[in-house]
C-alpha cells in the first residue's frame, strides 16, 4: 500500500479547520467584509446629503433598524459605510508597516554591523511611545485627515515587524540550507528573497491577521478625536464622537451602542482569524 506525504498547505488547512476560534473569526470577518462590498449596493448612501431633521434621534424601527442620530441620519446605513473606511484604513496600515518593517528586519538581521544598530534605535525609540499617543502626534503635525490617520496607523506598527522579522532572520541565517547557498555564491538579494522571505512569510502572516483589530481601534481612535475620517465622512469612530460632543449619547445610547460593537466585532474578528492562523501555521503542530 503506497501512502503519500499531504502537502504543507493541505496539513496548514486542516489545521485551520480543527480551531474553533479560527472558524469563528473567519466567519465574522467574511460577514464585515461582505457587508462593506456589498454596502454601495444595498444602501446607496450620500453623507454630503444624507440629512432629514423630521426623523432626528428616533429610536430603531422597523424602517430604520438602528435609529437615527441628530441629524435624522440612518444609523444602519452609516455603520455599514463605516465598514468601508475601517476596512480600508485597517488593511492599507497593516500593508504599509508590513512591507516597511519586513524590509528594515531583514537587512537588520542579515547584514548587521552598524545598519542593525541604527535600525535597533529607531525601533526602540518609536517603541518608546504608546502607539495610540504616537499616532496622534504624527497626526497634529501633518493634519486631520483619514489619509493622515491611516499613514500614522501604519507607522506606528512598523517596529513590530522589524523585531519579529531580524529574530527570524538571526535564527535562519545560520541554518544549512542559507549557509550551502552562500557557499555556491548566491548574492544576497537572492539568499534573503528565495531562502529566507519564504521561512518568515508564517509569523508575519500571523502579525498581520492580528494587526487590522489594532489598526481598527487606532483609527477608530484619531476618529474619536477628530483627527481622523472628517464629517460628515460615517467613520465608526467619528460617529461616537458625534453621540458624545452631540450631547445626546443618554438619551439615545444606539447612536454610540452601534458603532462601538461593530468596532469590538471587528476587532474580535481578526483576533480570532489570527489564533486560528497561529496554530494552522506553526510547524511545531505538523505531525
Amino acid at each position: 500500500m503506497v501512502t503519500f506525504m499531504e502537502s504543507p498547505t493541505r496539513q496548514a488547512l486542516k489545521r485551520f479547520l480543527k480551531s474553533t476560534s479560527g472558524k469563528i473569526g473567519l466567519g465574522l470577518a467574511v460577514l464585515i467584509v461582505l457587508m462593506a462590498l456589498l454596502a454601495p449596493v444595498l444602501k446607496p448612501y450620500d453623507p454630503t446629503t444624507d440629512r432629514n431633521y423630521l426623523n432626528r434621534v428616533k429610536p430603531p424601527s422597523v424602517e430604520h433598524i438602528f435609529g437615527t442620530d441628530n441629524l435624522g441620519r440612518d444609523v444602519f446605513t452609516r455603520v455599514m459605510h463605516g465598514s468601508r473606511i475601517s476596512l480600508r484604513v485597517g488593511l492599507l496600515a497593516v500593508a504599509l508597516s508590513l512591507v516597511t518593517g519586513t524590509v528594515l528586519g531583514l537587512l537588520a538581521g542579515y547584514f548587521r554591523g552598524s545598519l542593525e544598530v541604527v535600525i535597533g534605535w529607531f525601533t526602540d525609540i518609536m517603541l518608546a511611545f504608546p502607539s495610540t499617543l504616537l499616532a496622534i502626534a504624527i497626526v497634529a503635525v501633518v493634519g486631520p485627515s483619514l489619509t493622515n490617520a491611516m499613514i500614522a496607523v501604519g507607522i506606528t506598527q512598523i517596529p513590530v515587524y522589524i523585531r519579529l522579522t531580524r529574530s527570524m532572520v538571526l535564527s535562519l541565517r545560520e541554518l544549512d540550507f542559507v549557509q550551502a547557498a552562500n557557499a555556491l555564491g548566491a548574492a544576497s538579494p537572492r539568499i534573503l528573497l528565495r531562502h529566507i522571505l519564504p521561512s518568515t512569510l508564517p509569523p508575519l502572516i500571523v502579525q498581520a491577521t492580528l494587526s487590522i483589530g489594532t489598526a481598527t481601534i487606532e483609527a477608530a481612535a484619531l476618529g474619536f478625536l477628530g483627527l481622523g475620517a472628517q464629517p460628515p465622512m460615517p467613520e465608526w469612530g467619528a460617529m461616537l464622537a458625534d453621540s458624545f460632543t452631540g450631547g445626546y449619547a443618554m438619551n439615545s445610547p444606539w447612536t454610540m451602542l452601534f458603532p462601538g460593537f461593530f468596532i469590538m466585532l471587528t476587532v474580535l474578528a481578526f483576533n480570532l482569524l489570527g489564533d486560528g492562523l497561529r496554530d494552522a501555521l506553526d510547524p511545531r503542530a505538523l505531525k
